[in-house]
């Protein structure tokens, strides 16, 4: 049995999507988004949605670009959006 183009792009992307989320360098992370966008352009021409969303995107670049996005301090993962930072004792 054959896959399809839909569903293999689709595949592929959700495959470096997570990877991009796992990556442990800033350069592997951007190539990993790079083949993400390569992937959704094919899924384009093919007139297909995109699988994601701008918080996953949001979540693959990085803590502090998905703490950007949720409106919370990317300090502390104990941090409320509004809270204040007290000292320590």
């Amino acid at each position: 049995m054959v896959e399809s183009d839909v569903r293999y792009y689709r595949r592929r992307a959700c495959e470096e999507m997570g990877a991009a989320r796992r990556a442990v360098t800033e350069a592997a992370r951007e190539r990993r988004l790079q083949l993400v966008d390569l992937y959704l352009q094919r899924l384009a021409a093919l007139k297909e949605p995109s699988p994601f969303d701008e918080h996953d995107f949001a979540l693959a670049r990085g803590p502090s670009a998905a703490a950007k996005a949720k409106g919370t301090d990317p300090r502390s993962a104990f941090a409320w959006p509004g809270d204040v930072a007290m000292p320590r004792i």
